[in-house]
């Protein structure tokens, strides 16, 4: 499912136009995306939970190749499947 067929089962589900659920998407997406600048976290009860991690610099090798290459430490986004949501999904 991409962005648009989301917005088309929210719009569907909620009783809102698609521009309405647009809006309220990307609000909930946006909203997101700056806690998460913020480093702090950002949990729904039952479906999981987002996060931030740093992962170190570290030295890799390029496979298939002897060559290293070095990766600089970098912040990543996490995601922590709640209770509710994995067991819906081990259900189906």
């Amino acid at each position: 499912m991409n962005k648009a067929e989301f917005i088309d089962t929210i719009a569907t589900k909620a009783g809102l136009s698609k521009k309405d659920a647009k809006g309220a998407v990307d609000a909930v997406l946006e909203t997101i995306t700056e806690t998460l600048v913020k480093r702090e976290s950002v949990s729904f009860i039952g479906f999981g939970t987002f996060t931030t991690a740093d992962r170190a610099a570290r030295t890799a090798k390029v496979p298939g190749t002897d060559k290293t290459v070095d990766v600089p430490a970098t912040t990543v986004g996490k995601f922590k499947v709640g209770k509710a949501l994995k067991e819906a999904i081990a259900k189906k």
